[in-house]
């Protein structure tokens, strides 16, 4: 909204336009590059000081507010996350960021390097919930040309092909974000995080393994012949633990 924009959205609205100005008339050229200079400097203007970003806040991390009775599901507070990172990392990257030359990209890959999950993974507050925190990680990691071969990338790709369903898709349910979770538990495969699992395995480049060929197949055998998929299950994240969407 006016009042209260967010990053995540910014950074796929800025590299949406990029990718478009190149094919647009003389007349829009500059127009848009106003727009993806003003996004990005806001998006900069916004890291917090451990290097990452939030939906909507810099540094907003005081937790002791949750405990006030009003905090609105326990999530009153913005603290930055590893998907909303990652796509402001791959916006930097898409605009010729590299690292060791800008200290913004080397910040949000060291804090997103920081919050790996042991198992590999990393954490998705907007989406559900590893698996779309990991796919969100490892296209960034793409972006800024980490080797595929890197530490950090392969764990990541373990543990993606250690929880493909063996219909080939991947799933994973609100369980995840249980204040116990002590690791992932299986649930029946979506269409969106089967996508999302598989665009990370090719961010890492495993586009030809096996596992991406089935999860393709999944894919295609679930789609209903209007074109579309149905899930059964809500895989987007409003407040975790009290609602999805």
């Amino acid at each position: 909204n006016p009042h209260y924009p967010d990053l995540d959205d910014t950074a796929v609205v800025v590299m949406a336009m990029d990718r478009a100005s190149g094919s647009i008339g003389d007349g829009l050229h500059d127009t848009y590059r106003e727009a993806i200079d003003r996004g990005q400097e806001w998006i900069l203007g916004l890291q917090s000081s451990n290097g990452g970003w939030a939906a909507f806040d810099a540094d907003n991390e005081y937790y002791y507010l949750n405990q006030i009775p009003f905090s609105d599901h326990g999530a009153l507070l913005d603290p930055p996350t590893a998907d909303v990172t990652a796509r402001c990392v791959s916006m930097l990257a898409q605009l010729g960021a590299k690292p060791g030359e800008n200290e913004a990209v080397d910040r949000g890959v060291a804090y997103l390097l920081k919050t790996q999950e042991k198992d590999g993974s990393w954490y998705g507050r907007w989406g559900m919930n590893y698996v779309y925190g990991t796919w969100s990680v490892l296209s960034a990691l793409n972006a800024v040309r980490m080797e595929p071969s890197s530490p950090a990338t392969q764990k990541a790709v373990r543990w993606l092909l250690s929880i493909q369903n063996p219909d080939g898709g991947w799933g994973e349910g609100g369980e995840s974000y249980q204040l116990d979770y002590e690791g992932y538990e299986p649930k029946p495969s979506t269409a969106s995080q089967t996508a999302w699992a598989l665009l990370g395995l090719m961010a890492a480049g495993e586009v030809d393994h096996p596992a991406v060929t089935a999860g393709i197949g999944y894919l295609m055998e679930t789609q209903a012949e209007d074109g579309f998929w149905n899930e059964a299950r809500f895989t987007a994240t409003g407040f975790p633990r009290v609602f999805y969407l």
